[in-house]
């Protein structure tokens, strides 16, 4: 079936792209010496998970536990998940995981440490641990290096755990002194510390310069090597992604409605929302809840009800996760169907 004969709007991604953008980012990984583990956050969908392995990523990360579920369950064995995990419900899915795959997750807190080598104890399972710092991202993390220290020391003597290392967000050179610091306390106590985890995509080089063992990079799915950072950097040779939908309604010569609004592309700033490809001069510069208000005032063409146009989205990834499935394409043909088995999955 060809893209332009879906029933709109449909989410559709470029094949071609999408590989050559995974070849790209594991062929920059393996130049620069360091290891690359895949996030799944903006694309939620196994069959990309595994096509990111497969090109050379070591293993996945994940945000969210239904992430790591979606993915266990898909038959992927290696899982970082960069959250602290908490509360009775969560950790028992944990350590349910962790009977058919090996997880791995970071905790900035003994508290956290403790609740999920409680539940592992319990459960006679074994979670590998990384400790967070907190170099200057303000989110999460252990706020210094003697801060990590004494959890790290904590660790050690919790059943059920396994300490591995350190994990920062995002990789910057500040936190270059930070995470020397930090492991030559390891060192001096004699705590192991085989895996430093950086990430962002973008900063593999960086991630490299400043001590990680590992780069966690996702939106190279998407975005090529880089991130896009307004609408005049979409491109359909870089961004695989986009959103096929019809035009609905052409109450003026100079403005077509279509039917993708923000239920359908999210209203994420900055407008315009996305790059039409056929069409770049139109300008998509409002969206209604399901409709999306497109500027045809600089097109020669005079658009009519019921054509398709098809758009590359400002974020991807938020809008991966309004749909339920993708359409994996290639020279505008329909070869596979994939479920976003992981939309939705905030828990």
């Amino acid at each position: 079936m060809n893209i332009y004969e879906l029933d709109t709007p449909a989410l559709v991604i470029n094949l071609d792209v999408l590989e050559r953008n995974l070849r790209n980012m594991a062929q920059h990984c393996a130049e620069l010496g360091i290891a690359l583990r895949a996030h799944t956050k903006s694309h939620k969908t196994p069959e990309i998970a595994k096509m990111q392995l497969a090109s050379g990523a070591q293993g996945i990360v994940c945000q969210k536990l239904g992430d790591a579920e979606v993915m266990a369950r898909a038959g992927i064995d290696d899982i970082l998940i960069t959250y602290n995990i908490v509360g009775k419900p969560k950790l028992r899915r944990l350590t349910e995981l962790a009977r058919w795959a090996k997880m791995r997750v970071t905790v900035d807190s003994l508290e956290v440490a403790e609740g999920i080598s409680a539940q592992a104890k319990e459960d006679r399972v074994n979670i590998e641990v990384l400790v967070e710092l907190d170099t200057g991202g303000q989110r999460t993390g252990v706020q210094s290096p003697q801060a990590a220290l004494e959890l790290g020391r904590r660790i050690m003597d919790l059943p059920g755990l396994t300490l591995m290392g350190l994990m920062t967000y995002p990789s910057h050179l500040r936190a270059k002194p930070f995470i020397q610091e930090t492991v030559t306390l390891f060192q001096n106590a004699g705590l192991p510390c085989p895996v430093i985890s950086g990430g962002g995509t973008g900063n593999e080089a960086i991630s490299k310069e400043i001590g990680c063992t590992e780069t966690r990079s996702g939106s190279y799915v998407y975005e090529g090597m880089t991130r896009v950072r307004d609408h005049r950097d979409l491109s359909p040779e870089r961004c695989p992604v986009r959103v096929i939908v019809t035009v609905v309604s052409v109450p003026t010569p100079n403005r077509i409605i279509v039917d993708g609004g923000m239920k359908t592309f999210v209203a994420f700033p900055p407008n315009p929302y996305g790059m039409i490809i056929e069409y770049p001069e139109a300008r998509m510069y409002a969206m209604s809840v399901e409709h999306g208000h497109i500027d045809v005032s600089q097109c020669s063409h005079r658009f009519r009800v019921g054509e398709k146009l098809s758009v590359i989205p400002n974020h991807a990834e938020s809008v991966t996760n309004m749909h339920e499935v993708m359409f994996a394409m290639r020279n505008n043909e329909v070869e596979e169907v994939w479920q976003i088995r992981g939309r939705g999955k905030v828990q």
